[in-house]
């Protein structure tokens, strides 16, 4: 594993050390790693909505109402939030 040097100020540090004292994390490392992890799902997840949109923005107007496309993306949030 390679290893990285970052400077923070104190208030940032203190929050990294008492995020490790929780238990939730070994080390600095760990938290610092996690967050890495969060951030790379995070752009993903924005990655695949930027292609929903090309593909929207491509396929030309719809004939669904404004109703019915409120209720279809409200059943998909919904879903997701059950994952």
């Amino acid at each position: 594993m390679a290893a990285v040097c970052v400077s923070l100020p104190d208030t940032m540090k203190e929050w990294v050390e008492t995020q490790v004292k929780t238990g939730c994390y070994a080390n600095a490392s760990d938290y610092v790693c996690a967050l890495i992890r969060q951030d790379q799902a995070g752009i993903g997840k924005i990655a695949a909505m930027q292609c929903f949109v090309d593909e929207g923005l491509n396929s030309g107007k719809g004939q669904r109402s404004k109703d019915e496309l409120f209720a279809i993306a409200l059943a998909r949030a919904e879903k997701s939030h059950e994952n």
